[in-house]
């Protein structure tokens, strides 16, 4: 393998030019540096990028932590965090923290130790205590997907509220009056978020508020498969189902369909986030999308302002989503 001394030789300069030529490039002649890199490619040499990442106090690795790894909803994020950071000569470690906080700290243990530059939360909760004030020594952090503003953290994210308030309200529009919601888990922020978006609509329609037609799941086939039982034993089942998750509604849609009912004809459905399965499900799914892609993106932009010592604060970074009209939701039969 050749080394720094057989490149200087090749170059006819010094070990300490070579290193100059490749560290601090505009600290030698242009001529120089053509000779260095000429020599380089000659030598066949690879110089120790981490050990020159050390020793300038960085790592050029982001860690970014995926509440759930196995969840289609943070694909498309993940691949534009990934393209952000490959552009910009950076890699991405990812942490699947399964809820777990042990396994999140030991990912934490990543950044304080100058292993990994920052981290990007795609969750709403710090993966650690600690107080407000301890708040200002922290490692470069970004968050993304979720919005916490007690948390004061640059954050990239979309308008839940809003969103739901439009999924909801499409229904109401085709002729629905007995909606439910398929919710996310209690303590979910952004379930908090749609669940208001979903009573300010159901309100706006100036119908009755039913306690029953909320049911809580886990963002799973499974969750939607289990509250979509719920809803459907009761004694007035709801004609429109909005479901905080694309995996909560394609779940309910399949049940459905097993305890014999005819979708949209006998219930529509409309779900959040489009994930690619809800295209391509039977019926194709009504959903709201996000931009995910330009989340992960964005979040990892933001992160790159952070390490360049640009003023970024807690910067809240709304995108806007859509509704995506398909086909698991039509005006009610009677």
């Amino acid at each position: 393998m050749a080394t720094m001394k057989d490149v200087a030789q090749l170059a006819g300069v010094s070990t300490a030019t070579v290193s100059r030529a490749l560290m601090n490039p505009e600290k030698v002649s242009a001529t120089t540096r053509k000779r260095v890199e000429e020599a380089v490619l000659e030598a066949g040499y690879s110089p120790n990028s981490l050990a020159r990442n050390l020793r300038r106090n960085e790592s050029k690795t982001i860690v970014t932590i995926v509440p759930d790894i196995c969840d289609p909803y943070f694909t498309a994020i993940i691949r534009g965090i990934e393209d952000a950071a490959i552009e910009n000569g950076y890699l991405v470690l990812l942490g699947d923290s399964g809820q777990q906080q042990k396994r999140e700290s030991s990912f934490v243990n990543l950044v304080f130790t100058k292993q990994a530059d920052g981290m990007l939360l795609l969750g709403a909760a710090l993966p650690f205590d600690i107080s407000k004030p301890e708040q200002k020594n922290l490692p470069p952090l970004v968050m993304a997907c979720e919005y916490a503003p007690e948390l004061e953290l640059p954050t990239v994210h979309i308008d839940n509220l809003t969103s739901s308030f439009e999924a909801v309200n499409y229904l109401n529009q085709i002729g629905h009056k007995r909606i439910a919601q398929i919710s996310g888990p209690k303590e979910a922020t952004l379930c908090h978020f749609r669940n208001q978006g979903y009573q300010q609509a159901i309100r706006r329609a100036g119908v009755p508020m039913n306690a029953a037609y909320t049911v809580f799941g886990d963002f799973t086939f499974e969750g939607g498969a289990k509250a979509i039982r719920k809803l459907l034993s009761l004694p007035e089942p709801p004609s429109a189902v909005f479901c905080h998750c694309d995996m909560m509604a394609i779940g309910a849609i399949q049940e459905a369909k097993k305890l014999g009912l005819r979708v949209p004809q006998d219930l529509s459905v409309v779900g959040f986030d489009d994930i690619e399965f809800s295209e391509y499900c039977d019926p194709p799914l009504t959903t709201i999308s996000q931009p995910r892609y330009e989340i992960g993106r964005q979040a990892m932009l933001m992160m790159l302002d952070l390490l360049k010592g640009r003023e970024v604060g807690a910067t809240s970074r709304l995108l806007e989503t859509k509704l995506v009209i398909r086909n698991s939701a039509a005006p009610p039969i009677s």
